[in-house]
């Protein structure tokens, strides 16, 4: 074969799949051909070998370390993405209560997630940010939550607009249904304040292919064995996440960026800590170039993920996201559904490219005046 071409990496802002840390990469890249011990690829060796069960549970345990998880809690490795949750947890936690589900819209998401639920029973919307186009999450007070409710669901962040919950709201005793997909592992967690976390993976914690779901004991008992084996979380509890073929290689590299998360990082606390810095340096340059960069999120929602504005015209976006292009910032279009840039700047963007894509800004705004 002929002599690999060796392609400089670039700065890659896209909102998944995502950029990964590189010395998780390199690790991957190490052991591709080999898994230490095993002789094989973990992509070749039977998902009910001890070498992948090994895989499997450091990638669980490391997991459970970082979120402080309670031993009441389970981690299940599924597929499908945020998408196939979308049906499956109405369907687990709602079917048979003859309760309604509570939807918080703050976006994009939120909405998909909704019109998913609506197959399965009676929904309710607590709130929808719709009248300011979701620049906003609500207060606990703008909640009109149902008296007797199965469960609450809510987007943590928002990809498409760019708006983050700071904390979780207040939805007393009823089980509160998170998607994570674009901020889990990003910052510390109370998981006890949740009945169901989930997160495709390929925003901060894998690549695309696996699921994460952390859901509370008590509730893989509302999984009524009518529900095919594959919906049904107490299947694959049962079967710790082995009832079908997992997607294997990519819980290996969850147990490595989880790994990367604990020994070269130091925990989600610094994790934060870095990525409240990185975003506070572009919103820093968005709020000083005096209205030329005009950012979509209300200041006090602002998503520390995936930093979202707009230029004064969109033949400026063109021209902005051309020239940042060839400086090696690349992915920095928004979402079709709503034009404009969009920055995504997950756990292993380095600060290095927040620096220059700031660099950028700053330049582009100085040559290419409204």
């Amino acid at each position: 074969m002929d002599a690999a071409v060796v392609t400089p990496r670039v700065f890659n802002f896209a909102a998944g799949p995502a950029v990964l840390p590189l010395p998780v990469l390199e690790q991957a890249q190490r052991e591709l051909l080999a898994l230490p011990g095993c002789g094989a690829s973990v992509m070749e060796i039977s998902h009910r070998s001890k070498a992948f069960e090994a895989v499997l549970e450091d990638a669980k345990s490391r997991l459970a370390a970082l979120l402080g998880l309670p031993a009441n809690y389970r981690i299940l490795f599924l597929q499908g993405g945020a998408r196939l949750q979308f049906s499956m947890i109405p369907m687990n936690i709602v079917r048979g209560t003859g309760q309604p589900a509570d939807y918080i819209l703050t976006g994009s998401w939120g909405k998909n997630a909704l019109k998913e639920a609506q197959r399965e029973g009676t929904v309710h919307v607590a709130w929808d940010g719709k009248a300011s186009n979701y620049d906003h999450v609500p207060t606990d007070a703008e909640l009109q939550l149902s008296p007797h409710a199965a469960m609450v669901h809510m987007t943590s962040n928002e990809t498409i607009e760019g708006v983050q919950f700071r904390r979780a709201p207040a939805v007393g005793t009823v089980p509160l249904v998170c998607d994570a997909s674009s901020d889990f592992l990003s910052r510390p967690v109370d998981v006890r304040q949740y009945g169901i976390i989930y997160a495709c993976a390929q925003k901060n914690v894998g690549p695309s292919g696996v699921t994460v779901v952390v859901i509370r004991e008590d509730l893989l008992a509302r999984s009524q064995e009518s529900l095919p084996g594959y919906l049904s979380f107490a299947v694959h509890a049962e079967n710790n996440s082995l009832w079908n073929t997992p997607p294997t290689f990519a819980i290996y590299m969850v147990g490595l960026v989880a790994r990367w998360l604990q020994d070269e990082i130091g925990g989600l606390a610094r994790m934060h800590e870095l990525n409240a810095r990185k975003a506070a340096r572009l919103y820093d340059v968005l709020d000083a170039s005096g209205g030329y960069y005009r950012g979509h999120a209300r200041p006090d929602c602002r998503s520390l993920m995936n930093v979202t504005f707009r230029l004064p015209t969109p033949e400026l976006e063109a021209e902005f996201l051309t020239a940042a292009k060839s400086r090696g910032l690349v992915e920095l279009k928004g979402h079709r559904s709503v034009g404009g840039i969009r920055a995504s700047i997950y756990n292993a963007m380095p600060v290095a490219g927040v620096e220059k894509l700031c660099e950028h800004m700053q330049d582009f705004a100085q040559h290419h005046p409204a």
